[in-house]
């Protein structure tokens, strides 16, 4: 009776946390084996004897050593998607790109850091930048990951992704910036979540006047109020036809007064 009252119903919970222990003991022992001696040096058998499980019990959790080491990685991907597609449909898309990712930088870190430590998780990318295996595959999933984005900006502004390149366009500018962001956050000295929000933030900001923005103009504009004596402006349009037909007019001139005086000495009479 107890029993069909659900007096034993927390059981399933507990279990689902034990694995969720289990797992992240899992994750957090390979990331820390990874960056201490290599993702190459690094065996199954030393992940699990480090968490004193089996290698059984570690696939089934992750089907590799390649799925452990961007599990996090994998995490906060799918948690931006969903805040991507939970935006406001009314939002231009950059703009749905840069709040999503924003909103999901706030809502993850919590989540990332009872997964690994944040340093863990920053030493973690570093390892994957400078590794050529585990670099390859992070290109092919940021591919895989900027087409799943694609698709969803299609849906929202009704388009199709086959035929219009603006959703595909956008969010390669989004992603480049993302991965110029992460690079930079992993080289810097704050490795906290917060500091990749503001750095994001901030470069984010930028994308709109970089890319409407005239550079040659500018720096021309630049060096011409630098030395304005140097280089006189180029003239223009209105201004270099004046000046041709102020030239043709004088030569007609010059040929005219010029031609008169032959035609009064060649008939003095």
């Amino acid at each position: 009776m107890k029993e069909a009252h659900g007096v034993t119903a927390p059981h399933p919970g507990l279990r689902e946390r034990k694995k969720q222990r289990t797992r992240e003991a899992l994750l957090r022992a390979a990331l820390e084996l990874f960056v201490s001696q290599g993702y190459e040096q690094t065996t199954v058998d030393e992940i699990a004897e480090a968490v004193d499980v089996s290698q059984r019990t570690f696939f089934r959790y992750f089907a590799g050593k390649e799925d452990a080491a961007f599990a996090v990685q994998a995490m906060t991907e799918s948690h931006f998607v969903r805040a991507l597609r939970a935006r406001p449909a009314d939002e231009p898309p950059l703009e749905a790109l840069r709040r999503a990712v924003l909103e999901s930088w706030d809502t993850i870190g919590d989540a990332v850091e009872q997964a690994v430590p944040v340093e863990l998780h920053v030493r973690t990318y570093q390892l994957i930048e400078s590794t050529p295996a585990l670099l390859a595959v992070h290109l092919r999933r940021s591919a895989h990951l900027e087409e799943e984005l694609a698709r969803v900006v299609a849906d929202r502004e009704g388009l199709d992704v086959a035929s219009d390149p603006r959703p595909r366009i956008a969010v390669a500018a989004f992603c480049g910036v993302m991965r110029v962001t992460g690079r930079l956050w992993g080289t810097g000295g704050d490795s906290s979540i917060a500091s990749l929000r503001t750095l994001t933030e901030s470069y984010l900001d930028h994308v709109g006047p970089a890319l409407a923005a005239n550079w040659q103009g500018r720096a021309g504009a630049a060096r011409e109020t630098t030395a304005p004596a140097l280089k006189a402006a180029p003239p223009t349009r209105d201004t270099a036809a004046t000046t041709r037909d102020t030239t043709a007019s004088a030569r007609h001139t010059a040929a005219s007064g010029a031609a008169a005086p032959q035609r009064r000495d060649s008939h003095p009479h």
